[in-house]
């Protein structure tokens, strides 16, 4: 086996130094970097950059949400397990409605997919909520419908679900939005982790 590093405030420091050092965030407000680097961090790919898109206001709009109290609405578990509970600082809750004894019925009754019919159990909670959908594309598709249907607009969505069939496309309808504060991945590219780290980074006012 060959040597490696052991430290772990190193690892840390080295990750992150080696991040600012390759990505380009030029074009990044200093709020909007910091959880830029974070995504980054997640995923391993420094040119993720190019890909990410963000209102000028997201940051601030979550970060005060979240100290106001606001819930966590998640698409996934997973996206809900990366979430770190230290981090959040109004002891917010994180939801996700998978588990909900009547999901599979309303969703075989809408005719769509799981993740997507659990939408309809956020409609009581949207309002200046944080949203975070990094799994399914049919999710964050169903969140601007019932938005648009008059629904309470959330504070911030962190949307970038991955995947080859509509998560390019639901990515790319969230990022025309003029009426939202948000942060989505153009493309296949996104996932769980990655929305959980910008999920923790919104939470952190130091990042």
């Amino acid at each position: 086996m060959p040597d490696y590093l052991r430290d772990a405030a190193e690892i840390y420091r080295q990750s992150f130094a080696t991040i600012r050092a390759e990505a380009d965030l030029a074009g990044f407000a200093p709020d909007v970097s910091g959880v830029v680097v974070r995504m980054i961090h997640a995923c391993g790919e420094t040119d993720l950059t190019k890909d990410v898109i963000a209102t000028s206001g997201v940051v601030s709009a979550a970060r005060s949400a979240l100290e106001a109290g606001a819930p966590i609405l998640c698409d996934s578990t997973m996206v809900a397990s990366g979430v770190t509970r230290k981090r959040l600082p109004a002891d917010n809750e994180v939801l996700c409605y998978l588990g909900e004894p009547g999901l599979p019925a309303l969703a075989e009754q809408l005719s769509t997919t799981r993740t997507a019919a659990a939408v309809e159990y956020w409609r009581d909670r949207l309002d200046g909520a944080v949203v975070a959908i990094g799994n399914a594309p049919t999710a964050l598709f169903a969140l601007l419908d019932v938005v648009d249907a008059g629904a309470p607009r959330p504070a911030a969505i962190v949307g970038a679900p991955v995947g080859f069939i509509g998560a390019a496309e639901s990515c790319a309808a969230l990022a025309n939005r003029d009426d939202l504060d948000f942060i989505t991945v153009a493309g296949r590219r996104g996932g769980s982790a990655i929305v959980a780290a910008a999920i923790n980074a919104l939470a952190s006012a130091q990042e």
